[in-house]
Formats: structure tokens, sequence, C-alpha cells
């Protein structure tokens, strides 16, 4: 799998960061600076996604992903970590604390969930049949209505659109997005949350249209060692929309005063 490293190259921890179902490390992309001034920053593209090309197997899970992941880390010989997940890398986050629990010292959690919610099935059901039967194109133009606030939208148009292009012109194809898809809608571990010890941020808005902040508070209520950090606007993509004040509550839980 492609895979970048940022920061400071020698700094004493490593923070990984994993992307939500778009897959590219370049989501992370503006938050590099502010990391990496603390923390070695390694972001990869998943397997099927941007850089890291394959076509990926009938019955593919969120297990996979965290397999790979953990192929990926151990040839760079990282031992431990802190990790932050967005959406769909917050499962892969979640599955590899259930199953290397000594890799990850602090775990960072974005608008994730534990188990599936008929509201999120709705909104994938959407984007599949906008795939399915208008294209790529079409699904990719849909996007923004679930990542972001119109407000937000409204005020960012020119940098969406470029957004947009990019997206499009580096889809992942067809077959490789459903399933992905398939992957985070079968995930289901509400029931193992509780052998989950690592320290964890959970972090959500409550104006998320494609995952309830109500998944978020589940997650909080059923980790073992979990603080809740919710927050009234920014939209399933908060850490874009609002940067600044996303940065600092991750960098006080990272590295918390003595």
């Amino acid at each position: 799998m492609h895979y970048e490293i940022h920061g400071n190259p020698h700094a004493a921890q490593t923070l990984v960061l994993s992307s939500g179902l778009g897959g590219s490390a370049g989501y992370w992309a503006p938050h590099v600076a502010a990391l990496g001034e603390r923390f070695r920053v390694i972001s990869y593209d998943q397997l099927g996604t941007g850089r890291s090309p394959a076509e990926l197997a009938e019955g593919y899970a969120i297990a996979d992903m965290a397999d790979e992941l953990l192929t990926l880390l151990d040839g760079l010989q990282v031992r431990e970590c802190a990790f932050m997940g967005h959406a769909l890398g917050g499962l892969v986050g979640l599955q590899i604390a259930l199953q290397r629990p000594q890799l990850i010292q602090r775990l960072v959690l974005i608008n994730a969930w534990a188990e599936p919610n008929s509201h999120s099935a709705r909104c994938f059901d959407m984007r599949i049949q906008l795939l399915k039967n208008s294209g790529a194109a079409a699904y990719v133009a849909a996007q923004p209505i679930f990542l972001y606030p119109p407000a937000w939208i409204v005020a960012n148009r020119e940098r969406l659109e470029l957004d947009l292009a990019h997206a499009l012109a580096h889809f992942p194809g067809e077959a490789n997005t459903l399933r992905r898809i398939a992957a985070l809608r079968a995930f289901n571990i509400g029931a193992q949350l509780g052998e989950i010890h690592t320290p964890t941020l959970v972090m959500a808005s409550r104006d998320d249209t494609l995952v309830p902040f109500t998944q978020s508070v589940h997650l909080a209520e059923g980790l073992a060692n979990a603080q809740l950090a919710l927050r009234d606007f920014g939209g399933h993509a908060f850490n874009l929309t609002e940067q600044a004040a996303f940065e600092a509550s991750v960098l006080d839980f990272l590295q918390p005063a003595a």
C-alpha cells in the first residue's frame, strides 16, 4: 500500500491516520502541519483506493483492512502508536484495538460507530443507487451533501469544485466502492466494546447528516476508557470544517499535560 511519513522524524510518538470511505491519505493533508510538529505522522491510501491499486474480493471486511494496515506497520517496525480514524478509518482503529491491543496507545474516533443503524443504511442505499444508476460522476457530486453543512458548502464552492474534480479523477471504481461500503455496513462489534481498554477520544458533530451523533454516544458509553467530545456544527467532516478547534482538541488528548 502507498504510505506517507510526515512531521518530526525524531518525535517520540508515531501517529497513524486512517481515512473514511474515500480511503486516501490526502484527506489528512490539511492537518499534517499541526500534527507533524509533535508526531511522526503516517498516512496511507487504503487498499483498492488512490495509489494502492487492487481488485477487492467479494466479502471484503473491516478486519481485512485492519490486517493490511498491521502488515504495513509491522514492515515499518511500528510497535506502539497513537491512531486517529475518520468514520470507516475509525472502524479500522477499533478492529486493531481488539486484535492487537498493545499497539494503539491512544485512539481518536471521528464520527465512527460500533454497529449498523437504520439512518446511515438509508444514506448508503441512496449512494449505491446513485453509483449504479447514474455513475461515478453523480456519486461524487452528491458527496458534499453527506459530508458538510450547507452553509459551509456555499462558502467554500471553489474549494469543493477542486476537491470533487480530484475525487472523480481518482475514483476507485464501482466494484471496489461497493465492496468497501458493504464492509463498513457489516461491521458490528457492539457486544465487544467493553473489551477495548485503550484510552479513546470519541468525537462527533450533532449535525452529521450521514452518521447520527448518537452512534458516538453509544461508542463512548460502551468503551471501557473513553471520553466523548460533541460539537453542534461541522457535519460529518467537521475535522475540516472546524479545523482549528478540532486540532486543538486532538492534540490536548494525544499529549495531555503532565
